[in-house]
């Protein structure tokens, strides 16, 4: 039958049988030549009817549109058919017809009697929970998913907790860049996903205000905003995690329609409720018709325990390819410069060990000390929040040895192999400090000692780095804003012209120092003879000001990060492995902490932090260097 003879006609598939012996039967008006006109839904006795509004055309594989995917141990039927409202239409109006199907693939349908006779007008989004519950079947009704060919997948991207400030500050101007810099699909959509009674157009108001084009990118910024606006739409998640992630996946399937669709979630939760919403997520929210990837915002827990019972728990509802641990300060043009430095330049790639390297120096210090209020700030303080991640992992790629390849899983391999080599730290190369100007609530509480400074001597044990330390310095409320790789290379043996230097040896040795605030910069330090008749001997900056050489607004960690996910590249994310091994460092500070056996040092607020940092460095024969 052709789809001309199709114009006023219905299309049935053969009843389906549910694990309650129910039938269902579904019949889905079409036409090949002009819009639907009407705009229902209904759930009969014995069937689902849907017609769709008038921006909607038919899609002449209607044959095709209920699929499952097989092997997941999880039943998949045919859905009841759901509304496809008006707030949709602007958004896949420009799209081919294709991607118009009304189907919702992927949702669990049973539906009460009761249900079964009332319909609702699509104009408001509202579908009873009951008719999503899911439901097991036989296996034989199990239908593999075939994308269409030639189509590029749906990409749902949804933001849990999406009404927090992180996710007004950072997350929605990160996806917002994403977009209207070409790097994200046309056929994508935004989901916020929050406890808050809202409408669309509250959230859209609500981030409107965050939105903002770089400089490079001025040209026509309104409708560019306008366009990523009418992507993006509200879930009410409630206070029943598990009914919310129906609603929500409900929501992306209206827009997804039925064709190949990847989903991806970012989960900016308290801690407390991380777990809860992820089960919820894994059940009743993953894609059946592509992949699924979880973003998890830092801390990785509070110590190893934590941590691996946390590992634990959510590896028995994902796989640890969906899991993305982000840390933004990982973001940093720096970090991502890091191997480029190293593997690319063969000047550096000889000198690189113990034999050419004395120390190497990585810092991280904020001027403003209502950062230490974090937003999720536990007792370890900063300990948590930068060192375990940031620190660590910046370390790991400073040291690690060359990857096989670039692909995320090779270089994450080496990564973690320099955190299981780093000496068990000494607390008498550690000092832990606190801002006095800090404090968060009660004076009493326990927050209120919870570390704003930390700094130690680390030292790897193996074959390249033996013997060299690694210092690490971070803290808030401090003097400067100062985020820097210091690597600081031994003195030159014999050096004939030691006596003609206007400073001391260890200050006339060369340094490459990797800076990324104030402003992104790589600088080399050299010694070079000062004009003039005499020889004079002075070390001078070889400098690459990013601001000077390049011309463009360099994009934040978050849309880095994001588009990393996206992407599938991992290798800036921490594996399971690795947020134990980090822990396997710290654990034992953390034990002389509570044993009170490492003493809270406190400092003014816009110092350098505590003066005994410079003991610490003076200890190890490390050249302190003023902020």
């Amino acid at each position: 039958m052709s789809m001309a003879s199709l114009s006023s006609q219905k299309l049935s598939l053969p009843s389906l049988e549910t694990s309650g012996g129910r039938h269902i039967h579904r019949k889905m008006a079409v036409s090949s030549a002009t819009p639907f006109r009407s705009s229902s839904f209904s759930v009969g006795a014995n069937h689902v009817s849907l017609t769709a509004s008038s921006r909607l055309m038919a899609h002449g594989r209607a044959k095709k549109f209920c699929n499952s995917k097989e092997g997941l141990g999880r039943t998949s039927l045919c859905p009841e058919a759901v509304p496809v409202s008006n707030f949709a239409l602007p958004f896949r109006s420009g799209m081919n017809a294709s991607s118009e199907s009304l189907s919702s693939t992927g949702a669990k349908a049973k539906a009460s009697s009761q249900e079964e006779e009332s319909s609702e007008p699509t104009s408001h989004f509202n579908i009873s929970l009951k008719t999503l519950n899911a439901t097991k079947s036989p296996a034989s009704l199990l239908q593999s998913y075939t994308p269409e060919v030639g189509r590029s997948p749906f990409l749902s991207i949804a933001v849990i907790g999406a009404t927090g400030e992180l996710a007004r500050r950072k997350i929605f101007p990160a996806l917002f860049a994403l977009y209207y810099s070409g790097n994200l699909p046309e056929n994508v959509a935004v989901f916020g996903y929050s406890r808050k009674t809202l409408t669309d157009e509250d959230l859209r108001s609500i981030i409107a205000s965050t939105l903002a084009c770089r400089i490079d990118h001025q040209q026509g910024c309104e409708d560019k905003i306008d366009a990523f606006l009418r992507r993006t739409y509200f879930v009410d998640g409630g206070y029943d995690n598990r009914e919310g992630m129906l609603k929500l996946t409900a929501r992306m399937e209206q827009v997804e329609g039925q064709f190949e669709a990847n989903r991806m979630f970012y989960l900016s939760v308290p801690q407390e409720a991380l777990l809860d919403v992820a089960f919820s997520l894994s059940e009743h929210a993953q894609t059946q018709k592509g992949w699924s990837r979880i973003i998890i915002e830092k801390p990785f827990g509070l110590d190893l325990l934590s941590s691996d019972q946390f590992t634990q728990s959510i590896h028995s509802k994902f796989e640890e390819k969906q899991l993305y641990r982000i840390d933004h300060l990982l973001g940093r043009n720096t970090i991502e410069n890091l191997a480029v430095l190293r593997f690319s330049n063969l000047v550096f790639m000889p000198l690189w060990n113990r034999n050419y390297i004395d120390n190497i120096q990585v810092v991280w210090s904020d001027d403003l000390a209502t950062h230490a209020q974090s937003r999720y700030l536990d007792e370890n303080g900063i300990i948590g929040d930068v060192v375990h991640s940031h620190i660590l992992q910046t370390i790991a790629l400073l040291a690690m040895e060359p990857p096989i390849t670039l692909d995320g899983e090779d270089v994450r391999n080496e990564k973690v192999k320099v955190l299981r080599s780093i000496k068990k730290l000494e607390p008498s190369d550690v000092i832990i400090g606190r801002c006095k100007s800090v404090s968060v609530g009660n004076s009493a509480d326990s927050l209120n000692l919870a570390p704003t400074y930390f700094a130690a001597a680390l030292y790897i044990d193996n074959a390249r780095w033996d013997g060299v330390p690694f210092l690490i310095k971070a803290g808030r409320g401090l003097g400067k804003n100062r985020v820097e790789i210091r690597i600081h290379f031994r003195h030159v043996p014999g050096n004939l012209y030691l006596k003609n230097t206007a400073r001391n040896n260890d200050l006339a040795t060369n340094e490459l120092i990797l800076r990324d605030a104030p402003d992104e910069a790589i600088l080399v330090r050299v010694n070079n003879k000062v004009p003039g008749l005499g020889m004079e001997l002075d070390a001078s900056e070889l400098n690459l000001l990013y601001k000077d050489k390049y011309n463009v607004e360099v994009p934040d960690s978050y849309e880095q990060l994001l588009h990393d996910v996206i992407d599938g590249d991992n290798h800036l994310f921490m594996r399971s492995d690795e947020v134990s091994a980090a822990w396997n460092i710290l654990s034992p500070v953390l034990q002389e902490m509570g044993k009170n056996n490492i003493p809270l040092e406190l400092y003014e607020m816009g110092s350098r932090g505590p003066d005994k940092t410079i003991y610490l460095w003076a200890k190890h024969r490390v050249q302190w260097v003023d902020d």
